[in-house]
C-alpha cells in the first residue's frame, strides 16, 4: 500500500467519523428536546389531574386528560426511536474506530 492511498483512506475515515458524531450529536439533542417535551406533558398530566380531584371531572377535563395522556405516549415512543437511532450510530462510530486498528495492521 502506498503511503498516499493510506493517507486517502485515513481521510475518509476521518470524515466518515466527524460526519457519524455530528449525527450522533444532532440526535442527542432531538432526545433531549424530546424529554423536555415529554416533561411538560407529564406536568400537563398532573395539572389536570389534580384539578379532578379537587372540583370533579367534567367532560372537558377528561377529554384534556386523555390528549395529554395520548401526547405523552407519542412522544415516549419518540424518545425509544431516537434512543435507538442513537445507539446505531454510535455503533457505527465504533466501526469507523475499529477500522485504523485493522488498516495499520495491513500496513
Amino acid at each position: 500500500m502506498t503511503g498516499g492511498s493510506g493517507t486517502a483512506k485515513r481521510d475518509a475515515l476521518l470524515a466518515r467519523r466527524l460526519a457519524l458524531v455530528a449525527s450522533v450529536s444532532a440526535l442527542t439533542a432531538e432526545a433531549l428536546r424530546l424529554n423536555q417535551q415529554r416533561a411538560g406533558i407529564d406536568m400537563d398530566v398532573l395539572r389536570l389531574e389534580l384539578e379532578i380531584g379537587r372540583s370533579g371531572a367534567s367532560e372537558q377535563l377528561v377529554q384534556d386528560l386523555h390528549e395529554a395522556e395520548r401526547s405523552a405516549a407519542a412522544i415516549m415512543q419518540a424518545c425509544t426511536a431516537c434512543e435507538d437511532r442513537i445507539v446505531a450510530a454510535e455503533g457505527d462510530v465504533e466501526d469507523v474506530d475499529r477500522r485504523p486498528a485493522a488498516t495499520a495492521h495491513e500496513d
